[in-house]
């Protein structure tokens, strides 16, 4: 096929694959700086060359079809069946992203034992690890005797003439998709273009072998993973590992999945032999709670369909400064602007002359909007010092207007609070409960303030 008379060079931004002409600081579609590198562009057939071919037609089918589905493969470890939707589909291609060190590849290294424990052929691919550092970790995790097939190679076409040698695996682990690289493309390791070809390259054969691919992916400093986002669109499900350096607990959270739910978490216990399941993490994230404290609510909260137990600890003391600070730790900070907005112009609770520091206890992060009753009932109960009932949980939430919203799940809430000992509630009123002494429902935020508080509170107009 013949080519063009010139080949420019193009520049392609390591952080979303855009391309541009020229090199500059910024990037024009994704906004970050310095993200511009040099690439040689991929030949390009010149228009009108070469013979030219016409298109098949293809047999279009119903949507009453019937489907044979494909049994999925367990991995052993519960709470990454339950983040991937009942286990590994066959053919599948997940993509697994997490800071440094925080445990993925201890996580994949025990799926990968148990799975071929139970007589799957797995192998496991590392790319930024001798193989002596993989056996000394998994001599560590008690997975010495798993026939695992073990390989340290990076070069793409490698990889895979090995693992088509042989049945077709059930399960391929890369660690890490950044450090493969294709002879077919003239770009070093790590690049955007040498990225996406690795990727199309192992989803392919495991789409064609029926075996389900997990990429490991970096990270970067804020928190998303490394390299084109094209990869997060190519593959079939997106995991992150999440975790706080000073916390043992480490959740396992999906944002992509083409074959379950995209709400799930799995928790897990760092240990000194591995990463333990963790079956109640509610029990876990209140275990180290304290007494009656002012500032600490206990809240509700509905991971996918697990609900969840977490105490939300807020402090609010006078401010030195000319502008008062606003910290926040496992929430949305424009969230918690929102709550002292309403509390301050509908409750008449001053808040713009106190620091207000927010802090979701156990390293988890909280993105539903069920957790705006719990936040406020913790900005409330420092800002007056007076604590909670301790037998108390809250959700729901709360408009600009002040009035109070029912939100889902709320019986699933309030038995798995009952289950942990939580007989009160303070909630928004809903046609699927009725209030009862021990369950307090509220319209309004001021009358949920004048209960915790302890006092009325006039509502502002």
């Amino acid at each position: 096929m013949a080519l063009g008379a010139r080949q420019k060079t193009q520049y392609v931004c390591q952080s979303c694959g855009a391309t541009s002409a020229r090199w500059q600081g910024k990037c024009d579609d994704c906004g970050a700086w310095n993200t511009l590198s040099e690439d040689a562009p991929s030949p390009v057939p010149v228009r009108g060359a070469g013979p030219k071919r016409r298109g098949r037609v293809i047999e279009l089918q119903n949507l009453a079809g019937t489907v044979d589905r494909a049994p999925r493969s367990k991995t052993g470890i519960a709470e990454l069946d339950r983040v991937t939707g009942g286990g590994l589909v066959p053919g599948s291609t997940l993509l697994v992203g997490g800071e440094p060190g925080i445990g993925k590849s201890t996580l994949l290294l025990q799926a990968a034992g148990k799975l071929a424990k139970a007589g799957n052929r797995v192998v496991y691919v590392s790319g930024e690890e001798a193989v002596a550092q993989v056996q000394l970790r998994a001599e560590r995790l008690g997975l010495r005797e798993a026939p695992v097939g073990l390989v340290a190679e990076t070069n793409v076409e490698d990889i895979l003439a090995t693992v088509s040698a042989g049945d077709p695996p059930t399960l391929i682990i890369l660690d890490s998709i950044q450090t493969l690289w294709s002879d077919r493309v003239d770009s070093a390791p790590g690049t955007v273009t040498q990225v996406r070809a690795a990727a199309q390259a192992l989803i392919r054969y495991g789409k064609e072998s029926g075996a389900a691919v997990i990429l490991v992916g970096h990270v970067t400093k804020d928190g998303q993973i490394a390299g084109p986002r094209v990869v997060e669109h190519m593959v079939d499900a997106v995991l992150y590992f999440e975790g706080e350096g000073g916390h043992r607990f480490r959740i396992l959270r999906a944002v992509k999945n083409r074959f379950g739910p995209t709400d799930e978490i799995g928790v897990f216990d760092m240990t000194g032999g591995g990463l333990e399941e963790v079956a109640n993490p509610s029990a876990l994230f209140l275990g180290e709670r304290g007494g009656a404290t002012p500032g600490a609510a206990v809240f509700a909260g509905m991971e996918g369909t697990r609900p969840l137990l977490v105490e939300i600890q807020a402090l609010v003391a006078p401010t030195t400064l000319g502008t008062a600070r606003r910290a926040v730790v496992g929430w949305d900070s424009s969230r918690l602007a929102m709550i002292l907005a309403v509390l301050e112009a509908r409750c008449n609770v001053r808040m713009s002359d106190c620091d207000v520091y927010l802090n979701v206890a156990g390293g988890l992060r909280i993105t539903e909007p069920a957790a705006d009753l719990a936040v406020a009932a913790a900005l409330v109960s420092s800002r007056v010092n007076r604590p909670l009932p301790p037998d108390t949980v809250c959700f729901g939430e709360v408009s600009l207007s002040g009035s109070l919203r029912p939100v889902g799940h709320a019986p699933a809430r309030l038995r798995e609070a009952v289950k942990l000992g939580f007989a009160g509630a303070l909630m928004p009123a809903a046609k699927d409960i009725k209030a009862t002494p021990q369950h307090r429902v509220f319209a309004r935020l001021p009358e949920f303030v004048a209960a915790v508080g302890g006092g009325p509170v006039a509502e502002a107009t």
